[in-house]
């Protein structure tokens, strides 16, 4: 039998033998790899956290819209409205809307509607107070959705660096060694691009997930400004018709 068939058979062997399975791969790992796997471990199951919790936020969210806003074009009366809602509105629509009451009645009862720039003052108020809690209810719904961009930009280069180290440390046990067959080498190349492997896991999701959650804030946003604007409508016809 050739002797060169017989010594990569043998080779062959030798590398089967090794356990390559994911845990084996991060217990063999040096400590700078199995760091790198476990950040990025810790990104991933993060980043799905923060997926399911937008998901589920973001479907509440429209479900409590549309329940406001049924009630709100039910044609009852908007102060009835507000006192069920109260002080605690339970969305940021809701919330929206119980600022621009809170300031329209605050200046309504004291009965100084009647003169044009004092009603061009309530309506600049009106509208600057939903602004602020528009924009202070779309940083809450935006929490944490940042982590998803950064993860999404550095989780392969964070892999692609403990893949660089793995590779670096087969070279040393080829020089070491002074041998290059597959037994030297395949293992810390395995350990190197699991890294690289668990990089693009907690990447690829991320950004996609942060690309489709922002899209539906964006939507989800516009649909508020759209509720303040008819609202502050609304309130200005209510003005002149008093005034």
């Amino acid at each position: 039998m050739d002797p060169t068939a017989i010594q990569t058979a043998t080779l062959a062997g030798t590398v089967a033998a090794h356990d390559f399975s994911m845990i084996s791969l991060f217990l063999r790992a040096d400590m700078v790899v199995k760091a790198v796997i476990v950040a990025l471990l810790l990104a991933s199951i993060w980043c799905w956290a923060i997926i399911i919790e937008k998901l589920v936020g973001l479907r509440r969210l429209n479900s409590r819209a549309n329940e406001f806003e049924s009630a709100f074009w039910s044609g009852r009366s908007l102060d009835d409205l507000y006192d069920r809602i109260g002080s605690q509105p339970h969305d940021p629509m809701s919330a929206v809307f119980v600022a621009a009451m809170r300031e329209w009645r605050r200046t309504s009862s004291k009965g100084n509607l009647d003169v044009v720039e004092a009603r061009g003052n309530l309506a600049e108020r009106i509208d600057r107070v939903m602004h602020i809690t528009l924009s202070r209810e779309m940083d809450r719904a935006e929490r944490h959705l940042t982590f998803l961009a950064t993860t999404g930009a550095t989780a392969p280069f964070v892999g692609l660096f403990g893949t660089v180290w793995g590779i670096m440390n087969s070279f040393q046990s080829i020089a070491v060694s002074k041998n290059t067959s597959l037994v030297v080498v395949a293992p810390g190349i395995a350990e190197a691009l699991f890294a690289t492997a668990l990089g693009l896991l907690a990447a690829i999701p991320a950004v996609v997930a942060y690309n489709k959650i922002s899209k539906d804030l964006d939507r989800y946003a516009g649909r508020l400004e759209s509720f303040a604007g008819e609202f502050a409508a609304i309130l200005s016809r209510e003005m002149e018709t008093r005034g």
